[in-house]
């Protein structure tokens, strides 16, 4: 029994140690999925138009600002 006992031990702290590994690796791959589907949406549509590119961007208001400012 004291046997068994500290295998158990031993597997505990060994899964312990290895969870915040396991969490890093699972976020990361997570992370590189989104990136690679980002990339395949961002190569579907293809590159943006010049003309659309290159429009002016009005001004928006922020009312928690104030009146006067502006963006």
């Amino acid at each position: 029994m004291n046997t068994f006992l500290n295998y158990l031990v031993v597997a505990a702290l060994f899964a312990l140690v290895l969870a915040p590994v396991a969490l890093g690796v699972a976020r990361e791959r997570r992370i590189d999925r989104q990136l690679r589907e980002a990339e395949r949406g961002r190569r579907a549509s293809g590159p943006p138009e010049t003309e659309s590119a290159a429009r002016r961007v009005a001004a928006a208001r922020r009312p928690h600002l104030g009146r006067w400012a502006r963006v």
